[in-house]
């Protein structure tokens, strides 16, 4: 075999990567919100008039790079995942998406200062959203502050009871704050 991919294989293979280009925006939600919450697609921006909505429906994401980051988040290369969240920050500024995928390719790389830093930003974007709680709870729970991770993951769930992440994040607090000699003692 020389390599190459064969002219009907191409074609598919191209309407495939199309179609997960535009599945991407839902994708990135939906996998931050696993544990770092990417889940659901962002609530969208309060309405303030036609000019805002005239405006967001111009406004095109970093696309490329948000693949990218999306995809090295999946696979745990979180490295790689904030070259491409960087990317897609510095590209388009106003895109929350790409500062909350940003923040938490930082938790795990446990650069909690940046972090940190891209909630904030993305705060000021969309406002307190109920993924960010979760993100940022999750991010507290990395660090072992497990007041600050339980008062974010309550403040999620009383917004949003029955999102199922937000449920499990509050049991693996509850299960991580055990002691090995309690849950010997079970």
């Amino acid at each position: 075999m020389t390599g190459r991919v064969p002219i009907p294989i191409r074609a598919m293979l191209r309407a495939a990567s199309l179609q997960v280009r535009a599945t991407m925006p839902l994708l990135l939600f939906a996998m931050l919100a696993a544990c770092v919450t990417t889940e659901g697609a962002a609530p969208p921006p309060q309405d303030h008039g036609a000019a805002a909505t005239a405006e967001a429906a111009e406004y095109v994401p970093s696309s490329e790079a948000m693949r990218l980051g999306l995809e090295h988040f999946h696979r745990g290369n979180y490295g790689l995942a904030e070259r491409h969240f960087r990317e897609a920050v510095e590209a388009a500024p106003s895109d929350a998406a790409a500062w909350i995928g940003l923040a938490a390719s930082y938790d795990h790389l446990r650069r909690f200062d940046l972090a940190d830093r891209a909630y904030r930003t993305a705060i000021g974007l969309v406002g307190e959203t109920t993924q960010i709680l979760n993100n940022q709870g999750y991010s507290y729970m990395l660090r072992g502050q497990f007041a600050a991770a339980r008062a974010r993951f309550r403040k999620a769930f009383a917004r949003d009871p029955h999102n199922p992440t937000i449920a499990n994040n509050l049991h693996m607090l509850q299960a991580r704050q055990r002691t090995p000699v309690a849950v010997a003692a079970r």
